[in-house]
């Protein structure tokens, strides 16, 4: 086993400390457990940041607001949604509210009862949030209305998506609902059998060209008919193994990304795949451990690995490109494009761009001593951010000189091959 293979597998402590945790909880109890890896305490220290000035691009805070009190501590997936002229978020003690997103004033806001944990996700004149209760809402985008609210079996840690004519939800018992847009009733549900012990964490559902797209906790893609919720095709990306359960966790919590007619995604413990959407075909499959997520174009695939390293290949067969290693244990999200730039955010509020040809650490901001909540949102050249004491904030990086910051560039290297 290669260096970068044995490092890529090796998890950190504290999870490990936490599963026996849940291992000893689930023996008292029998039920399913949950390994809470967002927010909890790494004793491995975060990188410290090199000086970054001058900067190659020069990153500022377009504005910055306050979306009640975030997170409430929790490892939620609260993120935020642009559409139009307006962005839209919520927090766990029940706010939602749009902003302009050009000055981030408010358009409107709404206070409810509802622990929000999921979403949103805005279609049109709708936008949808699902709850720690297990709650999935509809309201009006344009003044925070409601228009239905369903009640599902467990909580939402899944953006809540609309796909055609359904909301689509995956739950964190790894069930999938399709529900009605007209009034939230249920039009199929569709549940896997979970491991006794899982991440707490779901992956989001994406629109494929016929049907749904969703990973599971056990190690699974599957693909559904969005009519009846039955699968078109299932496939294994990462096999659970090992002797505990522990060893055998393979969750995929990452979101599914489509370019053209592959779909990318990876898995904690497991692999990085590439599928081929008309026939579930695993086309190139690569050792890489993964939770935040990752980010794809047609030019390439950007990965943030479970120690927090950066890593680009190539989509056509996985091939490593370059890896950047100056920001690990700093809790990163998954990578968003801007331009010719990656943006991740990270524990401590800063918010890094990173150039997409060669891995270099190019600008940074902070925007508050919080840490970032979810994966950055790009609309053009502005990138929205969520942090977890309720900050929005919208970004924007532009060229500034061409001197590289403290750290440079990494050396490129391959990602692992698949036997």
């Amino acid at each position: 086993m290669d260096a970068f293979r044995a490092a890529s597998l090796k998890r950190p402590a504290w999870p490990i400390a936490l599963a026996l945790c849940a291992a000893l909880l689930l023996q008292g109890c029998g039920s399913l457990g949950w390994i809470g890896l967002g927010r909890a305490k790494d004793p491995s220290p975060p990188a410290e940041l090199a000086k970054a000035s001058p900067q190659e691009v020069s990153v500022r805070t377009l504005w910055s607001t306050r979306i009640g009190k975030g997170n409430d501590g929790r490892a939620l997936n609260l993120r935020p949604a642009v559409t139009g002229n307006r962005v839209y978020a919520a927090d766990a003690s029940g706010r939602i509210a749009a902003l302009d997103r050009t000055d981030g004033r408010r358009l409107w806001e709404r206070k409810t009862d509802i622990p929000f944990s999921g979403g949103p996700d805005v279609r049109d004149d709708q936008l949808v949030v699902g709850s720690s209760d297990g709650e999935v809402l509809l309201l009006s985008a344009r003044d925070g209305s409601q228009r239905w609210r369903a009640q599902l079996d467990s909580e939402v840690l899944s953006v809540p998506r609309f796909i055609g004519d359904l909301v689509v939800v995956h739950t964190i018992d790894d069930t999938v609902y399709g529900l009605e847009i007209s009034d939230g009733s249920e039009r199929w549900r569709y549940g896997y059998q979970a491991p006794i012990l899982t991440l707490r964490g779901s992956s989001s559902p994406a629109a494929g060209p016929d049907g749904i797209i969703v990973g599971v906790s056990n190690g699974r893609l599957v693909y559904l008919d969005p009519e009846q919720g039955a699968p078109i095709w299932e496939v294994i990306v990462s096999a659970p193994s090992g002797r505990s359960e522990l060893e055998r966790i393979a969750d995929i919590d990452t979101d599914p990304v489509i370019v053209g007619n592959q779909v990318y995604v990876a898995s904690y413990n497991g692999d990085l795949a590439a599928i081929d959407i008309a026939s579930g075909t695993v086309l190139w499959r690569r050792e890489l451990s993964a939770h935040a997520g990752l980010a794809a174009d047609e030019a390439g695939l950007y990965i943030t690995d479970s120690h927090d390293n950066l890593w680009a290949a190539s989509p056509t067969d996985g091939a490593g490109r370059w890896k950047q290693d100056a920001l690990l244990n700093r809790n990163l999200t998954a990578p968003a494009l801007v331009g010719d730039a990656l943006v991740v955010g990270d524990l401590e509020g800063y918010v890094h761009w990173i150039s997409r040809r060669d891995g270099r650490l190019i600008g940074r901001e902070r925007v508050t001593k919080a840490a970032a909540a979810s994966t950055p949102v790009v609309s053009g050249n502005t990138v929205y951010l969520q942090f977890d004491n309720g900050t929005l904030a919208a970004l924007r990086g532009t060229r500034g000189t061409r001197t590289a910051p403290a750290g440079g560039a990494p050396e490129p290297q391959p990602l692992p091959q698949q036997d």
